[in-house]
């Protein structure tokens, strides 16, 4: 984990915050989820996808015909 890692009492805080409050037993499996969702998120944000349209510019039907041409 990083030095940013959430804890379990921040967890908490954070989610009774958002209205949801957790039972003292869920802190620690709510806070590592949390970082383990973080770690992915960061690694997403560090790729390069270039020249990659948005996905509203896909069209399946046009690159199924594009494929059989």
């Amino acid at each position: 984990m990083s030095a940013d890692a959430l804890t379990p009492p921040e967890a908490a805080r954070w989610a009774a915050r958002s209205g949801l409050p957790l039972a003292p037993e869920r802190h620690v499996e709510v806070a590592a989820t949390a970082d383990h969702i973080h770690s992915v998120v960061s690694l997403l944000r560090e790729l390069d996808f270039g020249d990659t349209p948005p996905s509203a510019a896909y069209r399946a039907g046009e690159e199924q015909d594009r494929a059989t041409v």
